[in-house]
């Protein structure tokens, strides 16, 4: 069976490991974690150290926070071989930093998740390059649809897309309170403020993806000519909106492109 370790068992490693033991995947899962107690709580065999997990696995998820993984890789570069695959879900690295630490030729598939994936719900972007092979990937990407779902995307963009999917929950709950504090000021309940608006953002959601129309025919259907869609719009356009989003988008970027360094 595909021995597949995790380094790191916080809350992505460990809801990778709970949609793996939820699922058919198979896979025997190990771990490895420095905090004992996150270890123990993990549907996984525990290792006593990082290197141990790398030289019983081929696949090694790495799970830590980016400011970290360069001393874990050092750790464990003795115990890597030509046929290891990482599999890194740590923001903003590259895959030549993973190979600087460790191979030159390592073989490394990126992600970039986001926290709906600690609900099964997560949606992910995926890349390598011709270092790992199809079958490889096909595992890799098995491994994260564990939880949710992944896309493919050109290696190089990996940095570009954290806004879109990895950063985004965040501005989206932004988003969202400015809704239900403006239900609230208004003597509106929060509490039903916010179960109608994210029943309204999931059902926005499944227009996206399911209603055959673009963004701009939904945001039409809505709006009828000299209603109240049209004249909160008009306020939405006049703050420029989808250019503030543009704004921390390109933050986001440059903050994972300085990570990288």
């Amino acid at each position: 069976m595909t021995k597949l370790g995790f380094i790191g068992a916080g809350n992505m490693g460990s809801a990778i490991m709970k949609g793996i033991a939820a699922g058919s995947l198979e896979a025997e899962v190990y771990a490895y974690d420095t905090n004992a107690e996150k270890l123990a709580a993990v549907p996984a065999k525990p290792c006593s150290s990082a290197s141990e997990l790398v030289s019983l696995c081929k696949y090694v998820l790495l799970a830590v926070k980016p400011q970290v993984l360069g001393s874990v890789l050092d750790e464990i570069k003795g115990a890597v071989t030509a046929e290891t695959v990482f599999i890194s879900i740590c923001a903003g690295i590259s895959e030549q930093f993973i190979r600087t630490h460790t191979l030159p030729d390592a073989k490394v598939v990126l992600v970039m998740p986001n926290t709906p994936m600690m609900l099964g719900m997560g949606a992910s972007a995926m890349s390598t390059d011709s270092r790992t092979s199809d079958e490889e990937f096909a595992f890799a990407k098995s491994v994260i649809e564990s939880c949710g779902i992944a896309e493919v995307i050109p290696i190089d963009k990996m940095k570009e897309i954290i806004a879109v999917n990895g950063s985004s929950p965040a501005f989206i709950y932004l988003f969202a309170k400015g809704f239900i504090d403006y239900a609230a000021a208004n003597g509106i309940d929060a509490g039903a403020a916010l179960r109608l608006f994210a029943a309204t953002l999931k059902g926005s959601a499944e227009m996206l993806t399911s209603s055959g129309m673009t963004v701009d025919e939904l945001i039409k259907q809505v709006s009828s000519p000299g209603g109240t869609t049209i004249a909160g719009l008009e306020k939405l356009y006049d703050g420029r909106l989808t250019d503030d989003v543009n704004a921390a988008c390109a933050a986001c970027t440059r903050r994972a492109y300085e990570l990288s360094q």
